[in-house]
C-alpha cells in the first residue's frame, strides 16, 4: 500500500483544522462546556472535527474520533485499516493559552499505527510520519503553498510530498552525547506514579533532567531526540497517541505498555490506553 497520498492529505487536514483551532484561539468566540466525563470541550474541537472528518472522507475509510468515539465495538472491530484522530489534543493546554496544543491524525491497520501526523497551530510546527517512509519536522514552513496543492493523482501527491520533505528535518534530529537522562512528563496530568519513577532513575543517573509538555507534544520530544524518556503512568486514550507512535517509530524510538513491554494496540474493546513508556 502506497501511503505517500495518504500522508499528504493527512498533512492538509491538519493545517486546515489547525488554523481554524488559531482562529478561536486568538479570538473572542472561547467558550467552554464540559463533556460528560468533566473534561472540557471548545468551540475549536468540535470544528477540527468537522474540517478532518470531511477532508479524510475522500479516502472512504471509517473515522474514529475524540469527537466522533460512539461507535459500537462489534461495528469498528471488523476494521482493518480506519482513521484515529484527535481533533484537538491538550485541550486544557488550549484553554490556559499556553500554546501546547496539537491536531493529531493516524492510519491504523490491523491495530497498529502506520502513519502519523501531529500539527502544532500556535508553534506552526509540523510533524509527520509513516511505514516505510521516515519521520519528519517541518517549522515554519510554506503550509498556505502546501494547502493550495491538489494531489488529483500518485504522482501529483509524491511529486508536492517530496517538496515538503526536502524543507523539512529528519528525526531524529542531530544532538550532542550526553551523559544525563532527560525524562519529559505531562504539564497538566501528573501523578504520584510518575514521581516515584523520576525519583527512582535519579539513584540510577547522576544528573537527571525532567521537562514538563502539554498534549503529544511529549512523545515528539523523545521523537526528536530531544528527551529520552517519556512514561506516561497515568490514564489516555487512543487518539492521544496514535499518531505520535507512528511518529516516535518511525524515528527510531520504542513505545511500549509500561507493565508488559508490549507494543500499544489500537482498536480495543475499551479505548482506554495502558500505561506506556515512550523510550530513545
Amino acid at each position: 500500500m502506497d501511503l505517500k497520498p495518504y500522508i499528504l492529505k493527512s498533512v492538509q487536514a491538519a493545517i486546515v483544522a489547525g488554523n481554524a483551532i488559531s482562529e478561536v484561539y486568538r479570538g473572542e468566540d472561547f467558550a467552554v462546556a464540559y463533556k460528560s466525563d468533566q473534561s472540557p470541550l471548545t468551540v475549536a474541537d468540535q470544528k477540527s472535527h468537522e474540517i478532518i472528518s470531511g477532508m479524510l472522507k475522500a479516502y472512504d475509510l471509517p473515522i474514529l474520533s475524540e469527537e466522533g468515539k460512539d461507535i459500537p465495538y462489534v461495528q469498528r472491530k471488523k476494521w482493518e485499516r480506519f482513521w484515529m484522530v484527535d481533533p484537538l489534543d491538550g485541550t486544557k493546554e488550549f484553554i490556559k493559552r499556553n500554546g501546547e496544543f496539537t491536531v493529531n491524525i493516524a492510519l491504523i491497520e490491523n491495530s497498529r499505527p502506520v502513519l502519523g501526523t501531529i500539527f502544532v497551530p500556535d508553534r506552526n510546527t509540523l510533524y509527520f510520519a509513516a511505514r516505510n517512509f521516515g519521520a519528519y519536522k517541518l517549522q515554519d514552513g510554506p503550509f498556505g503553498r502546501l494547502l493550495e496543492s491538489r494531489a488529483d493523482s500518485e504522482e501529483t501527491a509524491h511529486t508536492v510530498l517530496s517538496q515538503i520533505v526536502e524543507q523539512s528535518s529528519r528525526l531524529p534530529l542531530n544532538r550532542p552525547l550526553r551523559a544525563s537522562l532527560t525524562i519529559v512528563g505531562s504539564r497538566s496530568h501528573k501523578t504520584a506514579e510518575l514521581e516515584a519513577y523520576v525519583a527512582e532513575k535519579r539513584k540510577s543517573f547522576a544528573d537527571v533532567e525532567f521537562i514538563s509538555a502539554g498534549s503529544s507534544l511529549k512523545i515528539c520530544l523523545v521523537a526528536e531526540g530531544k528527551a529520552d524518556l517519556y512514561p506516561r503512568l497515568g490514564p489516555t486514550m487512543e487518539w492521544d497517541t496514535a499518531a505520535g507512535q507512528a511518529i516516535a517509530e518511525n524515528a527510531g524510538a520504542a513505545v511500549y505498555q509500561y507493565e508488559t513491554e508490549e507494543p500499544l494496540i489500537y482498536n480495543k474493546e475499551d479505548l482506554h490506553n495502558p500505561w506506556f513508556i515512550v523510550q530513545r
